[in-house]
């Protein structure tokens, strides 16, 4: 998301110190933020002794990246402490976003072979 886009946001924000990754997602875009920043703002919120940032870098831990959380059943999500039913459905509607952003881009570059050119530099 281009961070034009969300000059209301910004307007809106206060700025200073990120209690939370949104705001520094806010002030320097989503670019800035690492695999577990971006998680715990599906996430949102942590549970007691834990943040959602936290439950993101142990949900990553775990499986390894983006790939791997994609790659396993909805109830071993479970097993991360910090993880209900909300949190994981939003995960989950996330990598499922992504996975049809990629299979777009995909189906692009099979059909275009101008396309495939200009990414590759081969036919």
């Amino acid at each position: 998301m281009d961070n034009g886009d969300n000059q209301h946001i910004r307007e809106n924000y206060q700025g200073g110190d990120w209690q939370h990754a949104g705001g520094k997602l806010i002030e320097l875009g989503a670019g800035s933020l690492s695999d577990a920043e971006l998680l715990s703002i599906l996430i949102s919120s942590g549970i007691k002794g834990r943040s959602a940032e936290k439950i993101a870098e142990d949900l990553l831990a775990k499986f390894g990246s983006y790939k791997g959380l994609s790659n396993q059943p909805l109830r071993k999500f479970l097993k991360i402490k910090g993880l209900g039913d909300v949190k994981i459905l939003r995960i989950a509607a996330a990598l499922e976003i992504a996975k049809r952003c990629v299979d777009i881009v995909i189906n692009d570059l099979k059909e275009d072979k101008e396309l495939r050119m200009e990414v590759f530099g081969e036919e």
